[in-house]
């Protein structure tokens, strides 16, 4: 099993690739139905959501909106395709959300020049506090583990010029123009830092609200234990309101305090009614032993549903009866899973997995920061590399990897599928292409991007 101190120069080198890899896979199933159905299917938790959302811009809302006398927000985007349809058609919105009732009187007209449209994007897991996105370069040095990154964060942290507020935002409205509809952000908590990253992160959320839907965690890259201090950081950014989720990472293999680790990230989570996301690197069995613990606390404090696991090293390499075993837990308690796509040596088994009913979403990680200079934000090209490195090459498996990208997400966070149904949120992207699965492998220009039935980014620029 790989070691944190394993030289750079050493076939298992750490690196962003080796340490970082997590690559979400279909496992080589393909879906019988069609695209437009396969990215539709919402799973039980989105048709909940889904279901709440279509209610709420049902016709007998949209007539109280009109009986209190404000005049529904109505525009009409014409000639478009869903999902690459063959024959165009005008998508009706109705005060954000898609409609299935005729257009208003007075609506106003987009004109989508036969674009496909497609469902906006989620990236489940990025840390835009600390990227040097629209600055200057930053000449990275070796690393030999997660300790030796830490500090370079720390570094490169002080000789940043711009707050964090300013480098987030960037990044943020960067992923906007590239169809990102919402991301879970992860912000370093640290003595280094104090609150400075959430409290950045969550200015950047309220200049891009319009735009954006953001949730924060307030993550512990430090260690939660063996960084005196970082616990009560937490505990107090919980308090304040600034955090939807508390953080963790790797309770054994880096903090080497499994149960004093979880005991005090759950502890805070289930007193200020916050979420869990614990990045989760450790393979083999400190990783299961992780996984157990976790799960464990989750049935203990009744938190099913609000917690996430991200990375999730350990699973992988289980047999099938081993991760049937823990995927059954996992869908019992509804812990989702996170996870980015830099290589295939660490693939989780997404089709398995949500055969338990796993939520599973697709995420950016860190974009030009001191761990690596790669990264974009661009989650079209996120589901691009998801489909490269699981060597897929069927329609249906490329179109897989778009709906992990759009609708898992979606599903980690808590948010309805934007998936052009009557009532769902009108979130979506315009580009120029034949079919869906030629465009997550040409990954075209976003011509037009769309949140909540406004346009937010025109050719591939967001508006201010």
């Amino acid at each position: 099993m790989q070691s944190f101190s394993s030289s750079p120069s050493s076939p298992g080198a750490l690196s962003r690739r080796t340490m970082l890899a997590g690559a979400a896979a279909l496992a080589g199933a393909t879906a019988t139905a069609t695209a437009t159905a396969a990215l539709a299917q919402a799973t039980p938790a989105a048709s909940a959501a889904s279901s709440a959302a279509s209610s709420a811009a049902s016709p007998s809302a949209e007539a109280a909106a009109g009986s209190a006398g404000r005049r529904p927000r109505a525009v009409v985007f014409r000639n478009v395709r869903p999902f690459g349809a063959a024959k165009p058609t005008d998508l009706v919105v109705v005060d954000g959300r898609v409609s299935d009732r005729p257009a208003p009187h007075g609506a106003k007209v987009v004109d989508g020049g036969g674009r496909i449209a497609l469902p906006s994007l989620v990236d489940a897991h990025i840390h835009p506090d600390k990227t040097t996105w629209e600055g200057s370069w930053v000449s990275r040095r070796p690393a030999s583990g997660i300790a030796d990154y830490v500090a370079q964060d720390v570094e490169l942290f002080h000789s940043q010029r711009r707050p964090v507020v300013e480098r987030a935002y960037g990044l943020m409205s960067h992923a906007v123009s590239r169809g990102t509809r919402a991301m879970r952000a992860h912000a370093d908590v640290a003595p280094a830092y104090g609150l400075a990253g959430v409290e950045g992160v969550a200015e950047a959320r309220e200049r891009l609200r319009h735009a954006l839907d953001v949730q924060i965690v307030a993550f512990p890259q430090h260690g939660v234990i063996r960084t005196p201090g970082t616990a009560a950081l937490l505990e107090k950014a919980a308090r304040e309101g600034v955090i939807d989720m508390i953080g963790g990472i790797d309770p054994i293999g880096f903090d080497q305090a499994l149960d004093e680790q979880l005991d005090v990230v759950f502890g805070i989570a289930d007193r200020h009614g916050v979420g869990v996301d614990i990045h989760l690197h450790d393979r083999g069995e400190k990783g299961m032993r992780a996984m157990r613990g976790i799960v464990d606390r989750t049935r203990a404090l009744s938190l099913a549903g609000k917690v996430t696991v991200s990375h999730v090293f350990c699973l992988p390499g289980l047999t099938d009866r081993e991760l049937g075993s823990i995927a059954a837990d996992l869908g019992d308690q509804d812990i989702a899973l996170t996870t980015v796509a830099p290589s295939d040596s660490l693939v989780l088994p997404i089709a398995r997995l949500r055969e338990y009913g796993v939520r599973v979403g697709l995420g950016s990680d860190g974009v030009r920061d001191a761990w690596s200079p790669f990264g974009n934000a661009d989650m079209m090209h996120r589901a691009h590399i998801l489909g490269w490195v699981t060597d897929v090459r069927l329609d249906q498996e490329l179109t897989d990897c778009y709906g992990v990208a759009a609708h898992g997400g979606a599903d980690v966070m808590g948010l309805p599928h934007a998936d052009f149904t009557a009532g769902a949120p009108a979130d979506f992207v315009l580009v120029r292409g034949e079919c869906l699965p030629q465009v997550v492998v040409d990954m075209p220009r976003r011509d037009m991007v769309v949140h909540g039935g406004v346009v937010v980014a025109r050719d591939g620029e967001f508006l201010d």
